[in-house]
């Protein structure tokens, strides 16, 4: 921890996954926090090299409330893009989350759901070719601005971060990337994860199921490593795709009490049943 002349506080720390250590530096000032680094560049747009696990966040929050990024794309982040979102971006998604402001269980996974859906939407804005993501992978391998799931969880753990950082996901943490199945090519998957502050409880928020741009599936993550499906009993109407904020909002209000379902089989949490999702049609694979 150190602190500089003109009085930013320069906090490190580390940020554990199997095989690689990542570094990350947060900056804060007196008028709050000021950004996000990684120990490497941040304009660091090397193409053509893939990885087999998600890359460490990198991302500069100004102090004008513009967040600068890092993206990748075209699986296995082949392609990686640095970005601007502005401050009116930013207003924008903050007031697009605040539509959703009840502190219930169901009501802070949809702010969460909406956050991402809405840096997604920003994300595209800066590079169209994200418009083109097709939900899994079955029909995209030649498409440019293909997402598989190490794209998804990289850059969704990315504005989670961010999301933490702008003190948008109350209730919530952010964790580290989780995988499952790792030693079987055609089935490992990764998520990005959130951990409930209430109950402790880790959380998956895994956008592969969705195209770019779209809500994406949550769930305990003890149900998403054993393969429970997020549009299926018990957890499908936590994960509603409505077209509009508002529509997803109104029909958390309606929900019915009535019956319940639980969540977790350990963590005694439980949500009303009444709704159904649409859904993608094959949940195996990257």
């Amino acid at each position: 921890m150190l602190a500089q002349a003109d009085g930013t506080l320069v906090v490190t720390f580390m940020f554990f996954r199997p095989v690689v250590i990542g570094f990350f530096t947060i900056l804060f000032s007196h008028s709050g926090l000021v950004g996000v680094v990684f120990s490497q560049p941040i304009f660091d747009d090397a193409q053509g090299s893939s990885v087999s696990m998600p890359l460490p966040p990198e991302y500069v929050i100004h102090r004008d409330g513009s967040v600068t990024l890092r993206i990748c794309f075209n699986w296995s982040c082949v392609s990686r893009q640095t970005m601007t979102f502005t401050p009116n971006d930013m207003a924008l998604l903050k007031r697009h989350m605040a539509l959703c402001p009840s502190t219930s269980l169901q009501y802070r996974l949809q702010h969460v759901r909406i956050g991402i859906w809405q840096m997604e939407l920003l994300a595209q804005k800066y590079q169209p070719l994200l418009a083109n993501d097709l939900a899994i992978n079955d029909f995209e391998e030649e498409v440019e601005g293909r997402m598989d799931c190490i794209d998804n969880t990289s850059n969704t753990t990315t504005y989670l971060h961010i999301l933490q950082d702008i003190r948008e996901l109350a209730g919530w943490t952010v964790s580290s990337p989780k995988v499952r199945n790792l030693f079987d090519i055609t089935a490992v998957h990764w998520t990005a994860v959130i951990i409930d502050t209430e109950s402790g409880l880790p959380w998956s928020v895994d956008s592969w199921y969705r195209p770019n741009g779209h809500l994406p599936m949550v769930m305990p993550l003890p149900s998403w490593i054993d393969e429970k499906k997020a549009w299926e009993p018990p957890f499908e109407n936590l994960n509603l795709t409505p077209n509009s904020i508002s529509e997803l909002s109104d029909l958390y209000t309606h929900l019915s009490p009535s019956p319940s379902h639980e969540v977790s089989s350990g963590g005694g949490l439980k949500y009303p049943g009444g709704y159904s999702s649409r859904h993608p049609t094959r949940s195996s694979g990257r």
